[in-house]
């Protein structure tokens, strides 16, 4: 209750807290009843920016793109009549609907015409809306793996809303700048897009879509309630994994080893086919003893957890037909239509696919021996191949298979990998990554488009093969330069074809350490990377965010794959081309701070930067101003001390910005019944100073934390006072840190002078820096 109480005040006006979405008992007064040709439909309101438009008699949802437990509470609405035209009002739209000649128009409130359609044929399950010439379309799908085309982010003319194969993200939903979006409960479904029109249909036809207005976030904010919350991963899955075919027990552990004794930070050590007993009785679903021995027995396990490694593996959509599982599978009607028996590439068995829209499939898949594995150390799925099927649906109810047999049986979170993605999945703990690709600098470049594309179709948890799965072996600086880009994405890993390796030290002493010191920074920004996890969580909108849905006002914007804001605060822009020696940018407007040079830079302009080329040791990143960023010690994995202290960088603006830390178990569910600390930093530069505050916390847990360390850039402060009482003022910054109390401190660091401020986490407190001067 607690998390959706929080989700209601992220959200604000746009989306309200869940009730019912059954009828309501407030005579209707968010509906009406449109009549056409060929029947009715019904318009409702179902959130102040939510516009439901469904043909009479359709009650639930048609796909799993709709959460089937998606609810609203009722909407403030005005009605009223102008003439004929009959019109709903609420604090974010309005909707005009004419009897007399079929028109929809929807409005902002300011009176801004969004979208408009006739509506007489949408009973024949085919939609057409019209919209201002020359707005940005985006969403319906991204690329392939081994799509030629790099592409850009825009979305025109014919355009399949689907799954895909290898690596391809897609949604039924369509979105502009503009400030609309139209989602379509439909699956898959065919968009035709022109310079001033949206014409949607399917194979079946679409009797419920939906129209969204607000800002980019608030879109993704209404997509998040019909479609479905993401669950949040656990921690460590904000940290490294390294994953790899073609490997045992021995080998797996002396890799841990090494990279504990590197103090190379990693989290998670995920196995290919290696794991299991992949062609034997239950072998789908239990350990390869030969290969890892000590994996039945939990001693393994025991190992791992010692040295705070997970292990995650791999799982297959299809079971061996002449074993245990597979003449069950046969008797029961388990296995996938389309699917014929054939002889599997690893086993060289005779193997065929399941099919994962049945209930009973997914109860049977998640069977007494792959509880066994989840209890021994198997605690994250990779789920492999299921896109060859065709069927959109296949990997998401195989990972619902994965997510509702985990949760049934322990509480600690569901992680996972897919190689598809289609608008639902989040639902169920997904993550997706883009496929089988290619090593090189130009596949790596390719996937700055495929991770923004998948944002925008909301697939917020997606990842890549680091390195490249395919050969040939990365070079030493496209390994390096791509760990580099991979620190940058939601999940952070590196994968290889059978026998490759990926561990940074393989790559020589150059590359190792560029790739190290990226890796040691990913973690540094742990809090603040855990942060946006939560904010997906609750308000549908991830870590990564391509730059017209950060600006989505600003022309230059709109078609961007080259940067990308890595949560509100950072723009990163990696190296993705071979030896490159200069790199040029085009920051947006602002002012901005270079995180490795400490300049500042006005923004709206082309940058040029002098790129290291033998040593491969910097990424083009930076810090937006009105930023306030959380890091933490790094550590060798997520959790591995207690995080007793914050930095907290804060680079004030003329404008209120925020940060939410948020913190909980990292392990459980807990969050979802309050078990978690949430407590709002802000930050303004008001005249000759600044003024800092932290909320009253909320949740029932108190962390680790004690402390915060504020480094508050700009002119360095003459008096810092709480709630008007002075703060003790102490000579530098490691005395302060030492300090038992609250106080501050004067310094500089590489981006000048710096007043450090330490306050107690977890109070409430109003903090104003009185400078010398205004800040410029």
């Amino acid at each position: 209750m607690r998390t959706r109480l929080l989700a209601l005040a992220l959200l604000a006006a746009f989306t309200v807290a869940p009730a019912a979405l059954a009828a309501r008992s407030d005579a209707q007064a968010d509906r009406l009843e449109l009549t056409l040709p060929k029947g009715r439909l019904e318009l409702r309101l179902l959130a102040p920016g939510v516009v439901q438009l469904r043909a009479d008699g359709v009650r639930e949802p048609a796909t799993p793109v709709i959460d089937a437990q998606a609810s609203f509470d009722p909407v403030d609405v005005q009605r009223s009549d102008e003439g004929e035209v009959q019109v709903l009002r609420s604090a974010a739209l309005t909707v005009r609907w004419n009897p007399r000649s079929h028109a929809l128009r929807l409005e902002s409130p300011d009176g801004r015409l969004l979208l408009s359609g006739d509506l007489s044929r949408a009973l024949d399950g085919r939609w057409w809306l019209r919209h201002a010439k020359g707005e940005p379309q985006y969403g319906i799908g991204g690329l392939n793996a081994f799509d030629a085309a790099t592409g850009n982010l825009e979305r025109q003319g014919k355009q399949l809303a689907t799954a895909g194969k290898q690596g391809h993200t897609g949604a039924p939903f369509v979105w502009s700048t503009a400030g609309y979006g139209v989602l379509a409960d439909a699956e898959p479904a065919h968009f035709d897009l022109s310079a001033t029109e949206i014409s949607i249909q399917a194979n079946s036809p679409v009797r419920t879509i939906y129209l969204l207005v607000g800002t980019p976030a608030q879109l993704f904010a209404q997509v998040r309630q019909l479609s479905g919350a993401a669950p949040m991963f656990p921690k460590w899955a904000m940290g490294f994994t390294n994953s790899q075919w073609g490997i045992d027990q021995k080998e797996a552990q002396s890799l841990v080893e090494t990279y504990r004794a590197k103090h190379i930070p990693i989290d998670n050590f995920t196995f290919d086919f290696d794991w299991k007993a992949w062609g034997e009785d239950m072998g789908e679903f239990r350990w390869n003893t030969d290969t890892f021995p000590d994996g039945p027995n939990g001693k393994l396990k025991a190992w791992m957890d010692e040295r705070g490694m997970r292990m995650t593996g791999i799982m297959k959509p299809r079971v061996h037909t002449d074993t245990v599982e597979g003449r069950d599978a046969t008797a029961h009607g388990y296995w996938l239509a389309p699917s014929k028996a054939a002889p599997d590439y690893f086993s060289h068995k005779t193997v065929r696919d399941v099919d994962f829209d049945q209930p009973a499939v997914r109860e049977w898949f998640f069977n007494d021996a792959l509880k066994h594995s989840f209890d021994t150390g198997i605690v994250g799925w990779w789920n492999d191949e299921a896109d060859d099927s065709g069927i959109d649906t296949q990997f998401l109810n195989m990972q619902r298979a994965m997510y509702d047999g985990q949760r049934a049986h322990s509480d600690q979170r569901v992680w996972s990998v897919n190689r598809n993605f289609y608008l639902g999945s989040q639902r169920y703990a997904y993550g997706v990554w883009s496929g089988d690709i290619q090593s090189g600098f130009a596949s790596m470049a390719a996937q700055r488009q495929r991770m923004l594309a998948a944002f925008d179709v909301g697939a917020m948890h997606w990842g890549m093969d680091g390195g490249g799965f395919k050969a040939p072996r990365p070079s030493d600086e496209n390994f390096a330069r791509w760990i580099q880009f991979g620190a940058f994405t939601p999940v952070f890993r590196v994968h290889g074809d059978f026998g490759q390796k990926r561990q940074p030290w393989v790559y020589g002493p150059v590359a190792e350490q560029a790739a190290t010191d990226a890796i040691r920074l990913r973690y540094s920004l742990i809090p603040y990377i855990y942060g946006y996890e939560y904010q997906n969580h609750v308000s549908g909108v991830g870590l990564v965010r391509p730059l017209q849905f950060a600006y989505p006002n600003d022309p230059a914007q709109r078609d961007r794959i080259d940067a990308w804001m890595f949560g509100e605060y950072l723009l990163v822009s990696p190296v993705v081309e071979q030896g490159q020696t200069v790199k040029h940018l085009s920051l947006p407007p602002g002012r901005w701070f270079g995180w490795f040079d400490g300049k500042t830079y006005e923004g709206g302009g082309d940058l040029v930067l002098a790129i290291d080329a033998k040593g491969w040791s910097d990424i083009p990143l930076f810090i937006r101003e009105g930023a306030i960023i959380p890091q933490q010690p790094v550590m060798d994995y997520v959790g591995q001390h207690p995080v007793t202290a914050l930095d907290v960088q804060v680079f004030p603006s003329n404008t209120e910005t925020r940060f939410d830390i948020y913190d909980d178990d990292g392990e459980t569910y807990g969050y979802e019944k309050g078990a978690y600390f949430l407590q709002a930093l802000t930050a303004r530069r008001e005249g000759h100073g600044v003024h800092l505050r932290t909320a009253a916390p909320t949740g029932n847990i108190t962390p680790a934390l004690h402390d915060y360390v504020f480094a508050i850039h700009g002119d360095s402060a003459q008096a810092v006072d709480s709630a008007g009482t002075p703060l003790p003022k102490l000579g530098t910054i490691e005395a302060l840190r030492a300090s038992q109390g609250e106080g501050w401190a004067q310094g500089r660091d590489r981006f000048g002078e710096v007043t450090y401020v330490k306050l107690e986490a977890g109070k409430l407190r109003d903090i104003r820096l009185n400078a010398a001067a205004v800040q410029p």
